[in-house]
Parts: C-alpha cells; structure tokens; sequence
C-alpha cells in the first residue's frame, strides 16, 4: 500500500512539475512576442520625433527664405514670356511693381475668418479680386485688399471695388502668390454671389470669364501692398509670413510616448521575473 501511495505521489509530483514547465513555457513566448511588439512601437515614436526635428529644420529654412523674399528691394513684374518660369517654389512672396489698368469686369470676393499674413486684418471679411490689364493686353488678377464685410453686402462690395476701376493705369506694388487648392471641408464656391472660399484666382476666372478675349493669364496673382484707395477700402498693406511652427512640442511628444512604453515594459518585465522566481 504504501508503494501504491509513494507511486501515486510520484505521478501526481511529475504532473505537476510538467504542468508548470508547460506554463513557463507558454509564459515565454507571450513574454518574447510583448517585447518586440514594445520595441516596435518605440522604433515608431523614436521614427516620428526625428522625422518632426527634421520638419522643424526644413521649415525653419522655408520662413528664412520668405523673410529674405519679404526683405529683398521691389523688383518689376516678370514679363509675360518668363511667366512660365515663375514657380511657388522659388518666386512666392517675391515683392514686385508692376502697371496695369483694373478691367472692367466684375470682381470675385474670397471670404476669410483672418489672416496668416497680415498683422492688420483681424475678423471675418473678404479679399477683394479683381482682373487687370497690362500695357501688351495680358490679364493679371489682383487681391486689392481686404473688405470688412461681416453681413456679405455684396451691393457694398460692389461699390468698393468700383472705385478702383477708373480706366487708368495705375502703378501698383505687391508680392507674387500662387493659387490655393481646396480642402475637403472647403465650402464650395458661389458663382451668383461672386463668392469663394480659396483663392484660387484661376477659378475665378474661368468662372467669371476674365480673359476670356484671349489674352494671356497670369498663372500667379498679386497680393496687393500700395497704393491704398483714399477711401481706405479694400485694405491692402504689407505681408509678414507667420508660419506655424510646432515640431519642436511634437518631436517631445513622440520621444516622451517612447521613454513612456520603454519604462511601462521595463515595470512589466520586472514584475513577470519577481512571479517566476
């Protein structure tokens, strides 16, 4: 009897022992699979952090290079036959002089909640575009400026921008931009109302038939500086380029999520040994 209890026992000891060598077993590759899902993780935030300091690098050169732009003496208008050399890349906020006559067409109102570029304009209102003609026929538009405009009068923004358009030339003095794209929340354009959203000069003018004798149209359009209407409206006045800089706060956030999963895995990892021993 006392050789069937010692054998039971033996059995029952054994099972347990190869019960317990099964559940470390099945521990460790759980343990192994969590560890290189952490470092995995930890690559991709480390990944993230250095891709925004690298952001925050290129933008850093991008405000320098506008700021030089903004900076640099006026120079005259490309002519028409380098236009197709022009490009955001190298010509975008580049100051110019230029003279033209103001069309008389009508004008296309962009509505807009501020500026990122103008430290005088606060509010909702709208950019004022209107077309104009060069000595050698081409069309060029113009943003004259900004219009306070909370109610969208548009007999109001009518009888502004009427003033300008007298059938003279006027020497004119802005920065060269290029049309913006829409966004997918953007609120689609107005045509009745002679109303967008971006400005994108292009549209307007397929829109409202600007050039359409012909002649040839600027593939950028003028943000206008001087001369301001007596009248004081449409607003326009010098740009300053404030673009968003918030990589740095980003990077940190990255690089703290990783130092965060590494010290929650490194707790875990230390508490697992203290069970198993």
């Amino acid at each position: 009897m006392n050789d069937t209890t010692n054998t039971a026992s033996s059995s029952e000891v054994g099972t347990g022992s190869r019960e317990g060598s099964a559940s470390k077993g099945s521990q460790r590759p759980s343990a192994a699979g969590f560890g290189i899902f952490t470092l995995i993780l930890i690559a991709v935030f480390v990944a993230l952090g250095v891709w925004q300091l690298q952001r925050r690098v290129e933008k850093h050169a991008l405000i320098a290079v506008l700021d030089e732009r903004l900076a640099a003496p006026t120079e005259a208008l490309p002519p028409p036959s380098a236009w197709p050399t022009v490009t955001s890349a190298k010509d975008e906020f580049r100051r110019v002089t230029l003279t033209a006559t103001y069309a008389k067409q009508p004008d296309a109102m962009v509505f807009s909640s501020g500026s990122a570029v103008r430290d005088d304009v606060a509010g909702p209102g709208t950019w004022a575009f209107l077309p104009a003609k060069l000595a050698s026929g081409e069309t060029i538009v113009i943003n004259t400026g900004f219009v306070q405009n909370t109610m969208q009068d548009r007999a109001f923004e009518d009888r502004v921008t009427g003033r300008l358009v007298t059938g003279a030339p006027v020497e004119l003095t802005g920065y060269i931009r290029f049309p913006e794209p829409p966004g997918r929340l953007t609120p689609k354009e107005d045509p009745t109302k002679r109303l967008w959203f971006v400005r994108d000069h292009r549209a307007m003018a397929q829109a409202l038939g600007w050039g359409k004798d012909g002649a040839q149209l600027a593939p950028f359009y003028i943000d206008l500086e001087a001369p301001v209407p007596d009248s004081g409206t449409p607003k326009p006045g010098p740009l300053k380029v404030r673009l968003k800089d918030d990589h740095m706060q980003y990077a940190i956030t990255w690089f703290s999520l990783a130092a965060a999963v590494a010290i929650a895995f490194g707790l875990w990892w230390r508490g697992q040994r203290r069970r198993a021993g």
